[in-house]
Formats: structure tokens, sequence, C-alpha cells
């Protein structure tokens, strides 16, 4: 029997081989269960770990002093957990509930302002499909000439083929209002238990997870570190510089007098993730139907502030938290957004950039592993 024991622990025996890959099979097909398991909730889990990475330093600072091995200490940890958690919550959910419910109302009423216009003035939108006629003309330097009529004909075929599906998806729209609103519900309580127990058990549940990683111990710090700094950073690369962007276009469009401006800096911050097509495809054209109705100066004055202040605020503040940051060339980041979007859809946006510089980070701890000189090839840093 002791002969037996002994084959089975050498590790150059048949049967610990055997053992080893059967015990590896099990581990991988155990991973693959534990991650379609959480799958569902991949998005959600997703934004509280980065919003507990952002939020945890002010949580550490606050609870520095709190001895967490008594009764009373263990009741304050739990209560500034929660009261973290809360606020954090309120902080994000407030003002978006308050955006949506103005963006909404604000869309109905440029809607309803249409429809209004339409109906007064029959030749309105016979003057824009002339107006579109000549622009076709004009752009095409009359290769390709259309007239108004031919453009309305081409309007009125295309939303009568499209009426049934318009009004399909309406019907979809109101009876899965509750169903929206149910999952809202559940996926909310998700991120507020989750967010809590990470700033209540953060540090217990980092070890438990960085246990489980097959790697040295001491490269633990510098991925941790490195997670940190990335979440942070492309936080304030993406999330703050659209926030910033949509504000600011925000203030010039009510400068300018422009209908639905709530909806424009809504659909602006949301453009600002999408790589090469930014605000730009917001006040351009505003400022050409400007021009186009007479007002010229008016019209390239617009521009020319939303160029500087609304486009020119990402060319100034992206490139300091993303490249001067995380040092990555600025290539390399748009392709990581472009795979990250296709790949991982919005979440995509953030999880693009992070596994490449994850990926740059452990290729730089393999190479200084098996000490091979990385100053022979070209760097990675912009």
């Amino acid at each position: 029997m002791s002969d037996l024991q002994s084959q089975g622990h050498d590790p150059n025996s048949s049967r610990y081989r055997i053992q080893s890959y059967i015990l590896g099979a099990m581990l991988v097909l155990l991973l693959i269960a534990v991650l379609r398991l959480f799958a569902p909730f991949f998005t959600f889990l997703l934004w509280s770990i980065l919003l507990y990475v952002i939020v945890n330093p002010l949580y550490r600072r606050v609870i520095r002093n709190i001895d967490e091995k008594t009764f009373r200490g263990m009741v304050l940890h739990k209560f500034w957990a929660l009261a973290f958690t809360i606020v954090t919550m309120a902080l994000i959910y407030v003002p978006v509930f308050l955006v949506m419910m103005a963006f909404i109302r604000q869309a109905m009423g440029m809607v309803q302002g249409l429809m209004e216009v339409v109906t007064q003035r029959p030749e309105f939108l016979s003057d824009i499909y002339g107006w579109l006629a000549d622009a076709i003309r004009s752009i095409s330097f009359d290769q390709i000439v259309v007239t108004a009529d031919e453009i309305d004909r081409y309007v009125r075929d295309f939303l009568l083929r499209q009426r049934n599906n318009i009004l399909g998806l309406g019907t979809n729209i109101v009876i899965n209002i509750g169903t929206f609103s149910l999952a809202m519900i559940i996926y909310t309580l998700i991120m507020v238990f989750s967010l809590f127990f990470l700033f209540s058990d953060g540090p217990y549940l980092s070890r438990l997870f960085l246990h489980a990683i097959p790697i040295r111990n001491e490269y633990m710090p510098t991925l941790t570190a490195k997670f940190q700094d990335i979440t942070r950073n492309l936080f304030l690369g993406y999330i703050m510089v659209a926030l910033t962007q949509s504000i600011l276009a925000f203030v010039l469009f009510t400068i300018f007098k422009i209908n639905g401006t709530l909806v424009f800096a809504v659909i602006t911050f949301i453009l600002v993730f999408i790589p090469m097509i930014g605000p730009l495809t917001i006040w351009l054209p505003l400022g050409i139907i400007m021009i186009a109705g007479g007002d010229i100066g008016r019209g390239i004055l617009f521009m020319s502030l939303c160029a500087i202040f609304i486009s020119g605020t990402e060319n100034i503040l992206r490139p300091i938290f993303l490249k001067d940051r995380i040092k990555l060339h600025p290539l390399i980041i748009l392709f990581s957004i472009l795979g990250g979007l296709v790949v991982f859809g919005f979440n995509g946006l953030i999880l693009g950039p992070m596994l490449v510089i994850f990926f740059l980070t452990v290729l730089d701890l393999f190479l200084t592993e098996h000490r091979i000189n990385q100053q022979d090839g070209p760097s990675a840093e912009g």
C-alpha cells in the first residue's frame, strides 16, 4: 500500500500525471460552469466593481480608524458600507432618472412641435425636400440629379413599408414596459447588494480572487495596482470626459436657443463613446442648418465654439487620462475600443483597453521572469 501511495505522489509517475489531467479538466469545466452562472449578471457585477474601485479610496479613509474586531467597530463598518452604497447609487440613479424624464418630455415636445408645423405648414416638408435636392446636386457636382417630388415619393414609400414594423415596435414597447421596469428593479438590487458586500468585505473577496490565480505572490501587488489605476483612468477618460462634453453641449445649445437642447446633449454623451464619430455628428448638422436657413454668421460662430469647447475638450482631456496615465499608444487604444465594442458591446469600452493593458503588463512580468531583454524591441508606450 505504501508503494502505491508513494507512486501516486510521484510527479514522474503515469498515475500522478493522469490524476493531474483529470483534476485540470474538472477545474476548467467547473470554471466554465461558474462563468455561465454569472454571465446574466456580468454587466451589473462589472460596473459594481468599477464603482467600488473608484469610491473605495474615500471609503477606506472614512473607516481607517474603526476597529472591526469590536462589536461597535463591526456595526460602524457595516453602517458606512451601507451608507456609501446608498449614496453611490443615488449619485448615479437620481441624475440619470431626472435627465431621462426631462429627455422623454422634451423629445415628445419636439415630435409634437414638428407635427404641428407639418400640419399648419404643408409646404414645410416641400421646402426641406427642395433644399435637400439642391444640396445633393451641389455635393455631387450635378452628377446626381433628384427632385423634391422624387424625395417626397421615396419618403412616403419608405414610411408605408415601415408602418407595420413601427406599429409592432410601439406595441412591443408598451407590452415590455412592465417587464423592463421589473428587470431594472432586480438589477438595481443586484448592484446594491454587490456594492454593499464589496465595501463590507472587499479585501477578503480580493484575497479570495487573487488566491485562485496561479501566479507568484510577488506579482499580485503589481496586477492589483494596475487594475485600480486602469479602472480610475478609464473612468475619467471616458465617463467624465463624455459628461463634460455633454454639459458644454447643453450650455452652447441653450445659448444659441436650439430646440431640444437636452435631447441633443444626451445624444452627444452617447456619441462620445463611439470612435471616429463623436459629437461632431451633432453640432455640425445643426450649424449647417443655421447657415442653410440664412443665419450664416450665427451658424459659423456656433460651429466654431462647438469645435473649440466640445470636440476640443475631448482632444485635450482624453489623451491626458488615457495616454499619459496608462502609457498606451493612441492607435492601440483605438483598436482596443473598437474590438471591445464588437466583442463585449458597451462593456467593451472598459474591457477592451483593460484587457490590452493587462496583456502588456503580464507580458512584461513574463519577460522579466525569464530575463528576456526588452530593449531590443519597440516599446508599447506612446
